[in-house]
């Protein structure tokens, strides 16, 4: 029985409860959308993104984007031509709810879980599951991310299959953030938890099987957020800045992070092979998103270049306060293995996250990253973005494509098929073990959703990548709002 209450929740005074966040509860499908401009016939696949989406109005607490029930918002393209479908993912929480025809759970902050009378047995006393944060394709499967936690695993019309715990072998679940390596088709994972072991990673082969079971990540003693990761032929890498859980805290009522700058930040160097563990260390810094990583020469010894978003603390939640502001930007670091130290060099100070490369180049040297950045209008809620920025490692400029009245969501890229570009294939975060880890960078699109904030309506926009700052070739109208969330990937039809 909870000795602690919650004080009193509005969740009308929510900035992620509204606006263009604001949740939808409506699933529709539409066969044949309206489309300004053409849609690029060579196109063919599935367009898929997650994000947090409250299926009744959340009571106790709401904390994006880690709250919310999990919604799928699917764009099918053949033939120059566009269908949508949005589905819920059906966990059993979810489900419980729709049978009481309201909010049983609270947010995580606020503690509140149902009793054996209102769920049964198996679900009272228990957090509910939130695959809201990702969806990948990886050896077929079709699955919905949580921060840390199982996956639930989707068809190909988004219907939820049930969670997935890989035959038994991560009964703890995986990060919201896995990798896939495009030449050995493995998918590396990491899950941190709130009991010991409190960070573990696992590999998972082209074919489905868990590889490498969950092994725990020495030196780490207390139980932290780590939301993203990144890959090299080498090296598994984990960011560990110093945000801490507390649940003594939470349970009085207080926040369940902790950030403690005094604690600086930590860089794991995880070796693929297994061998010894590496660490490098520096000021603290908070990491939402990596960029991606590479190994800078042959060797063991060989540093690794660590591309990334940096803000200077951990923000969740509502605005930054004006006495305790946040900077962030585009950074690259150069960690030395043996030294144990980075250098940091800041690439571009513009406001920007959900960084995207070409995924075809994850875990190799890649050119541009695109990112959703702002042009410094004042009416944006946190975490809202009206222009994407693309940024060219190679000469060190940046292109801008501003979206206006649009508030526009993660971009995606998704590469020209190799019938009509000569690529080596069309490997990305949802391919099944591609070898196509090479491939022209400037031919494809970048997908993202956005959302007018005059009207509410909401756009699917197919941006060409050879010349990204002239803006959408193709527009499709979306016949419901997508509220703005979080992560995606582009399907190409599997043959």
């Amino acid at each position: 029985m909870n000795t602690y209450v919650p004080p009193r929740f509005d969740p009308t005074r929510v900035p992620h409860l509204l606006g263009a966040f604001a949740p939808v509860s409506e699933e529709v499908d539409v066969a044949d959308l309206e489309v300004t401009g053409e849609l690029p016939d060579t196109l063919d696949g599935l367009y898929l993104r997650n994000g947090p989406n409250p299926r009744f109005t959340p009571i106790g607490s709401y904390l994006y984007p880690i709250d919310g029930d999990g919604m799928l918002h699917g764009v099918w393209l053949s033939g120059g031509r566009a269908r949508y479908r949005n589905r819920f993912v059906r966990t059993p929480a979810l489900v419980a709810e729709e049978r009481a025809g309201r909010a049983l759970w609270g947010g995580i902050e606020s503690m509140i879980m149902p009793d054996a009378d209102q769920v049964g047995p198996e679900l009272a006393g228990a957090f509910r599951d939130m695959p809201d944060i990702n969806v990948v394709r990886h050896a077929g499967r079709l699955l919905a991310l949580a921060e840390s936690a199982c996956p639930f695993r989707v068809d190909g019309e988004l219907a939820t299959l049930g969670r997935e715990a890989f035959g038994g072998a991560l009964p703890a679940g995986i990060t919201a953030h896995p990798k896939i390596d495009p030449v050995t088709g493995e998918m590396v994972v990491f899950c941190y938890g709130l009991v010991p072991p409190y960070l573990t990673w696992s590999v998972i082969d082209r074919h489905g099987t868990v590889g490498r079971g969950p092994t725990p990540v020495d030196g780490v003693d207390e139980p932290m957020m780590i939301h993203d990761m990144a890959l090299t032929d080498r090296y598994a890498v984990l960011v560990l800045a110093p945000a801490f859980f507390d649940l003594g805290a939470a349970m009085a009522g207080g926040s369940f992070l902790a950030w403690r700058p005094e604690r600086g930040t930590r860089v794991a160097l995880i070796p693929r092979d297994g061998g010894p563990l590496r660490w490098a260390s520096d000021e603290a810094f908070w990491v939402w998103h990596t960029v991606n990583a590479y190994d800078d020469g042959p060797g063991a010894d060989a540093p690794v270049v660590l591309d990334f978003v940096q803000w200077s603390r951990l923000m969740v939640g509502g605005a930054e306060e004006d006495n305790d502001p946040i900077s962030g930007g585009l950074v690259r670091a150069r960690i030395d293995p043996v030294a144990g130290s980075m250098a940091r060099t800041l690439l571009d100070d513009s406001r920007v996250e959900f960084p995207r490369v070409d995924d075809r180049r994850i875990g190799r040297r890649h050119r541009y990253t695109a990112l959703a950045t702002d042009t410094g209008r004042t009416d944006l809620l946190p975490g809202e973005y009206d222009a994407v920025r693309w940024y060219d490692s190679e000469t060190g400029t940046s292109r801008l494509w501003s979206a206006g009245n649009l508030s526009v969501g993660e971009p995606v890229f998704a590469p020209e098929p190799s019938g009509s570009s000569g690529l080596s294939g069309s490997g990305s975060s949802g391919s099944s073990g591609s070898s196509a880890s090479s491939g022209s960078e400037e031919r494809g699109y970048w997908l993202t959703f956005a959302t007018d904030r005059t009207d509410g309506s909401s756009w699917f926009l197919v941006v060409p990548a050879e010349d990204p700052a002239s803006g959408p070739v193709a527009r499709a109208r979306i016949p419901v709002r997508v509220p703005l969330g979080l992560h995606g990937c582009w399907l190409p039809t599997e043959e």
